[in-house]
């Protein structure tokens, strides 16, 4: 064998690790989704957005629910008896609000219990797909977000307060447009909360309180609304989030083309009780 053949055996094994590392990934995505579903005894339905590597220069763009996600939510939802539960983990940004609330919709005419899992964040849309749920359940750290409608790079409610603040003589008509699109968006999205929370069986009064609060800009869009703000405002959450979902987590790396910039020794540490060494759950000496 000459250095001709070693590189070309080099070049097809190297072409071909990434597409087994996928594969196996997905293999133990699909194994570990069935063992949770058949303990739950539910469909299982993963919405995670992870960070994608763009070839062009190695530029990243952030991922988002858009209407190919709605599509498959959708089949996925009605590939589903509706006496059985369904369990939503969710892990994104947010994205269109088209999708979001076509999913958010369909999961709420779901007739079996829909449960919605975060493990660390949904914010915007995703929010609005938790607020469809029978049972939200978060990690005690996990967040949740406003809903408020954006207009390009701008908050609606933003626009509008420009048009409020300013003589409208003064406020070209771009803006004056811009500010009626913003009004209509805030209406149309405090309406869908609302109608989907009374969906739900949630009081009116108390639906139009959180829908108030979530659309019509009173944070900045990321916001991070933690367990117990969600509580407050009347959301019912629970933090008993199954061990499984965060191993389920694990299983969607972000892309592998960047030095981490989070490391540690990856196993679990308990503090020990006094003159004893401490011992990790293998019951390795620390």
């Amino acid at each position: 064998m000459n250095f001709i053949d070693i590189f070309w055996i080099f070049l097809i094994f190297s072409s071909l690790t990434p597409a087994l590392k996928q594969r196996m990934l997905e293999s133990q995505r699909v194994a570990l989704m069935r063992r949770v579903e058949k303990k739950r005894k539910s469909r299982v339905i993963t919405l995670i957005h992870r960070q994608e590597a763009f070839s062009f220069f190695g530029m990243g763009f952030g991922r988002f629910i858009n209407i190919e996600d709605s599509e498959q939510v959708l089949r996925a939802i009605r590939l589903t008896d509706p006496e059985m539960p369904i369990d939503l983990i969710l892990h994104t940004p947010g994205g269109l609000v088209l999708a979001a609330e076509q999913i958010a919709w369909a999961l709420a005419d779901h007739k079996a219990k829909v449960t919605v899992f975060v493990p660390h964040y949904a914010m915007s849309g995703g929010t609005l797909l938790a607020l469809a749920a029978d049972e939200v359940v978060l990690d005690q750290n996990a967040v949740l977000g406003p809903v408020d409608p954006q207009l390009g790079q701008f908050a609606a409610a933003s626009i509008l307060k420009v048009v409020e603040q300013k003589d409208i003589n003064k406020v070209d008509d771009n803006t004056l447009i811009m500010a009626d699109l913003a009004r209509k968006a805030i209406v149309q999205v405090k309406n869908a909360v609302k109608k989907i929370l009374t969906n739900r069986g949630v009081a009116e009064t108390k639906a139009e309180k959180i829908a108030d609060t979530l659309s019509t800009g009173k944070w900045t869009h990321d916001y991070p609304i933690r367990v117990e703000e969600a509580r407050e405002l009347g959301l019912t959450i629970s933090t008993e989030l199954p061990e499984e979902i965060h191993t389920l987590m694990e299983l969607y790396p972000q892309p592998g083309n960047r030095r981490p910039s989070v490391q540690y020794i990856n196993i679990p540490y308990f503090q020990p009780p006094n003159g004893t060494k401490e011992t990790n759950r293998r019951g390795g000496k620390l």
